[in-house]
């Protein structure tokens, strides 16, 4: 019986996948449910499983050719059954080489041009007062692909350019001043590319910054991890531990934003910001509200050392209901983090450092570290994202409030 094998959608949000390594050949015995192939997906490097057993007649996309989902990669029949003569689903992606330590040469001599030219797109010159006629669309196309305007054609009413105008048109290739590479996208890359213009055009994202004092939160923190058993606490796992328990008291943070409704939920699942050689990844930490702190600890270290091995499963990083950002160990004292939509909020946690405050009329040095909470304010309104930041705040100065 002829098994087709299929480019899998192995992620929610997959559309696309790369082939990086077959793991069976032509001519190989397979059964049902082995590993054909190692897939990376827009989040991780996953297995693509065999759907029927037989022999792996014929391998249609080489290692590294990145396909659609439902493309057909593969097929799997009996030894000497007839198989459909399929094209190739994909090809390898080649790096370009270096441009060369060198200066752009000039343009060749009329009897070295290119026996098949191209056909020019016919210039226009920019009318008087420099402005191009052009829809809101065409100039953000060409912006994004680094076309001049006035030397597109328009083909809209009164000569306007309009969107088939520009993209029939090719933008030149800017002059190298030196060496450079160009370099294909991952799919996690394409992904991230995607979702952040998801989130900052439609989301209507305000921002609320707190600065919070960490004199008994660090206090806490030295004296459990001078216990010496279990694992180290870092200041993101109390943060984390925080965030989740004044999300239960604050449900209108704890929620999605879906076209025509807003969901509330009774469950806190923390979505947790890792760096990655190839972008960020947020796995999620289940239920954060009901864990203690070294729980807590011990899933993040484990989480994030899968996200950066490319080993999570989807279960492992979908889901979500709130997301903490923390780039407080780059030395960065206060940023501004992106929405991960359908998420309605995250946090983003600056570096503690020592700055000199005034307390009980007196001027001393102590630990602060600046929170953000970036809001979309279709589900979170101003006043309810800063009683959700006191809470934060109140539990970090009074860390002895989650024994509570």
């Amino acid at each position: 019986m002829v098994t087709k094998v299929l480019m899998e959608a192995l992620s929610p949000t997959m559309e696309e996948g790369k082939l990086l390594t077959w793991l069976k050949q032509e001519g190989d015995e397979v059964t049902a449910g082995d590993v054909l192939a190692e897939v990376e997906t827009d989040k991780a490097v996953m297995e693509l499983q065999a759907r029927g057993a037989g022999v792996l007649r014929r391998i249609l996309a080489a290692d590294g050719a990145t396909v659609a989902v439902g493309s057909i990669v593969g097929i799997i029949a009996d030894p000497d059954e007839e198989i459909p003569d399929l094209p190739t689903a994909g090809a390898p992606k080649e790096k370009p080489a270096a441009a060369p330590k060198q200066p752009a040469e000039p343009a060749a001599a009329p009897d070295a041009a290119p026996t098949s030219p191209p056909s020019p797109q016919p210039e226009v010159p920019a009318p008087a007062g420099g402005r191009v006629k052009a829809s809101p669309l065409a100039r953000r196309m060409a912006s994004e692909r680094g076309l001049d305007l006035s030397r597109v054609a328009g083909s809209g009413p009164g000569g306007r350019i309009v969107k088939r105008d520009v993209e029939g048109t090719e933008a030149a290739a800017p002059t190298a001043a030196g060496a450079y590479e160009d370099v294909e996208l991952s799919q996690l890359r394409k992904t991230i590319a995607k979702r952040l213009v998801q989130s900052l055009g439609p989301i209507p994202h305000f921002f609320l910054t707190t600065e919070i004092d960490m004199e008994r939160a660090a206090d806490a923190r030295e004296a459990l991890n001078a216990l010496g058993d279990g694992p180290k606490i870092s200041f993101n796992d109390i943060v984390m531990k925080v965030v989740a328990a004044a999300l239960r008291q604050h449900r209108a943070c704890n929620a999605w934003w879906l076209d025509g409704k807003i969901r509330y939920f009774e469950d806190v699942h923390l979505s947790m910001a890792v760096a990655i050689p190839d972008g960020l990844i947020t796995p999620v930490i289940r239920h954060a509200d009901r864990k203690s702190l070294r729980e807590i600890a011990t899933e993040a270290r484990q989480l994030a050392e899968r996200a950066r091995e490319r080993k999570l499963t989807p279960e492992e990083y979908t889901g979500g209901t709130f997301s903490v950002s923390n780039l407080g160990m780059f030395d960065i004292e206060h940023f501004t983090a992106v929405i991960n939509p359908p998420e309605a909020g995250i946090v983003a946690v600056g570096s503690i450092v020592e700055r000199p405050v005034v307390a009980d009329g007196e001027l001393e040095v102590r630990k602060r570290m600046r929170l953000t909470m970036s809001c979309d304010h279709r589900v979170i309104d101003g006043a309810t994202g800063a009683q959700f930041l006191q809470t934060v705040k109140r539990m970090l100065e009074n860390p002895l409030a989650l024994v509570w």
